[in-house]
């Protein structure tokens, strides 16, 4: 993994456990769409060929020893690429929902927004109808949670195609919510009087497998997430911002 060069550096990061199936795909698009800008699939200890398949596409690979979750996966290359200089990353999932030719939107907002995080939204179009039932209502139930929390609406809390600048990628590369981060890691950034903005995204069906989501997993996933909100709240507020 080289060290970036220039002021605005990029990694897109891929974060994949057995997605031999679709990785490849993903890896290609993300270089037709941007070719210079290099992308790093993290491998959770996959038992199939995702870093094989990964590597062949174009990739380069960090394998993990042992199978960490998707909040470990993620912040293993959050702290490889801050560790290696890079001032932007964006984080593309590995099952092809993420659709690469709303990378340069992403990146031209985290530019030129001034925040610190770039949230790629689903609903921003007013649609309701690019997810299943059951993680609809949890959508719509965290987006009443996180409403008085933020201090702002947030449409897509649940969103993994996200892009971080430096300031976050410091954070998050010491520190990153473990199972279910996207809606804690809002918490976190918030906490810290850091900012974030959403710009409209497409979403398309997985390329291969299937949601594991089930209404006891949704049951399961609500309160985790819930008890990870409020521990986060908690946990950081004496904590004020430096002034600058």
């Amino acid at each position: 993994m080289r060290r970036p060069t220039g002021a605005d550096s990029l990694l897109i990061i891929v974060p994949a456990y057995n997605e031999e199936g679709a990785v490849g795909e993903v890896v290609c698009e993300i270089r037709q769409v941007m070719p210079e800008t290099p992308v790093l699939v993290i491998d959770d200890c996959s038992s199939d060929c995702t870093a094989v398949v990964a590597r062949m596409a174009g990739a380069d690979v960090l394998s993990l020893p042992h199978h960490l979750g998707l909040g470990g996966c993620v912040q293993a290359g959050y702290r490889l690429a801050y560790e290696l200089g890079y001032q932007y990353v964006i984080r593309v999932d590995g099952d092809g929902q993420h659709d690469p030719r709303d990378l340069p939107a992403i990146f031209r907002a985290l530019r030129e927004s001034g925040c610190e995080m770039v949230i790629g939204s689903r609903f921003l179009d007013g649609e309701e109808n690019h997810t299943s039932f059951l993680r609809g209502l949890g959508i719509r139930f965290f987006r009443l949670v996180l409403r008085p929390i933020l201090g702002k609406p947030v449409r897509d809390p649940t969103s993994g195609f996200v892009g971080v600048n430096r300031a976050a990628l410091e954070v998050f590369s010491r520190s990153f919510p473990l199972e279910y981060p996207e809606i804690e890691a809002l918490v976190v950034l918030q906490r810290k009087a850091f900012r974030f903005v959403e710009v409209p995204c497409r979403v398309r069906p997985r390329r291969a497998g299937r949601s594991s989501i089930t209404a006891v997993k949704s049951f399961y996933y609500i309160i985790h997430v819930l008890l990870g909100v409020f521990v986060n709240v908690l946990k950081y507020e004496g904590w004020r911002p430096r002034r600058r």
